[in-house]
Order: C-alpha cells, then structure tokens, then sequence
C-alpha cells in the first residue's frame, strides 16, 4: 500500500455511489467509489486516503473524513 494522502472532496454523487477527490499534495484528482469509502462524504469534506492501482488508473480508498 501507498502512503496515506490527505486531500478535499471535488464532488460526491450518493445516487451513483462515486465521486473525486483533489489530492492536497499533487492537486491530481482521484475517482473515489462509495465502497472504497467509511462514511459518507460531501463536497468539500476534507478526508484522508489511500491510493489503489485500478482499471482507469488510481483510485481512493479506505477514505474517511478528517477534523
């Protein structure tokens, strides 16, 4: 495993399950799918995460919300 990252959430759809988040360090932007997540998360939620190597590049994962 990567790292963990610390980064906001760009945007979150709860009716598909899936959403993005903006990478603090890089300001690259990583596909986050709602079972790669802990708790719900909204738009502009600061979160912390890992990196997954998918199909279409990294994902987030094991993200939860952070003070």
């Amino acid at each position: 495993h990567y790292p963990m990252k610390t980064g906001t959430v760009k945007f979150f759809n709860e009716t598909k399950g899936f959403g993005f988040i903006i990478d603090d360090e890089t300001k690259q932007d990583f596909f986050v799918h709602v079972t790669g997540t802990k708790e719900t998360s909204q738009e502009g939620d600061r979160v912390e995460f890992e990196l997954e190597e998918g199909k279409k590049g990294f994902n987030a994962v094991s993200v939860s919300k952070t003070a």
